[in-house]
């Protein structure tokens, strides 16, 4: 049995990064947070001496917990909503009262996977999500989703077929792929509180601003990063999927509390912008069903 330090030093290390990855799959923060919660369960019950790489343990058992959610909600009819056209909505101010403006599906929207959640079979989903989006090797998929590695190469690659009728899902996968390490320790260093990190990973001269300060621009990486942990310490932040450039929605207590837009050059962020005004906040908590 593992040490109460032990877990949590994995959970300081991997936790952000698993509820980002469990979030890409389900579309739901209070899902993607409790499968993960009970990932970290099932490793303070495991023989930890024996686990050579903790990430990549916890990694396959979210993932085959994801799966059996994703099954799961099959059954039960759950359809996504437009991820792309929700930020640029948001971004453009449209998020008037217009009935249009409000798209409600089955029992409830899920903010996911765009067409992945519509075109993809789940095992197809998971292949894709891991190794195309995460990087994950191929060896490891097999073990989430118990077929062989043959079987799962196919299966990314029957994906990434149906994915290719969208340009736009085409292109921005690619780009999230260039920022996925920036948006990763971006996530870690806010859900750490670690100041230095997150400095780390700005651009000396980056600007930061809100909509709910219009025209107050911050500057510099030790003002940006001060104000980013005092009001998103405590959020968990996922990142938007196939969007094209860095998206994070932020989540206090499961209820979504902003919208954090990157901009990124090379592989320092050179601009924040927080989208928080309650008329924004409306529209994504109509959008988004955090179910807890």
């Amino acid at each position: 049995m593992p040490t109460e330090q032990q877990i949590n030093d994995a959970w300081i290390d991997h936790r952000p990064y698993l509820v980002d990855m469990a979030y890409r799959m389900l579309g739901d923060i209070g899902r993607a947070e409790d499968v993960v919660q009970e990932a970290f369960h099932r490793l303070s019950q495991s023989d930890f001496d024996a686990i050579e790489d903790a990430r990549g343990w916890l990694i396959v058992v979210t993932s085959r917990l994801c799966l059996d959610v994703i099954r799961s909600a099959r059954n039960r009819h759950e359809r996504p909503v437009d991820g792309h056209d929700l930020v640029e909505r948001v971004h453009d101010g449209r998020i008037g009262s217009d009935p249009a403006d409000r798209v409600t599906l089955d029992d409830g929207v899920r903010l996911a996977l765009l067409v992945v959640l519509e075109r993809l079979s789940p095992a197809e989903r998971v292949a894709f999500v891991l190794h195309d989006i995460f990087r994950v090797p191929f060896d490891a998929i097999a073990e989430t989703v118990g077929r062989p590695e043959a079987t799962c190469r196919q299966l990314a690659r029957r994906a990434r077929l149906k994915l290719e009728a969208s340009d736009s899902v085409r292109r921005s996968t690619v780009t999230q792929q260039e920022h996925r390490l920036v948006t990763d320790r971006f996530i870690a260093a806010c859900a750490n509180g670690s100041l230095e990190d997150l400095m780390s990973v700005l651009d000396p001269d980056v600007t930061g601003g809100a909509d709910l300060r219009p025209g107050l621009v911050v500057h510099g990486a030790r003002n940006v990063s001060t104000n980013l942990l005092r009001y998103w310490g405590r959020a968990s932040l996922v990142s938007l999927p196939f969007v094209d450039h860095p998206c994070l929605l932020a989540f206090i207590d499961r209820d979504v509390a902003g919208l954090i837009s990157l901009t990124v050059r090379g592989d320092l962020v050179t601009k924040v912008h927080v989208y928080a005004e309650p008329r924004a906040l409306d529209f994504l908590r109509d959008q988004v069903v955090a179910t807890n």
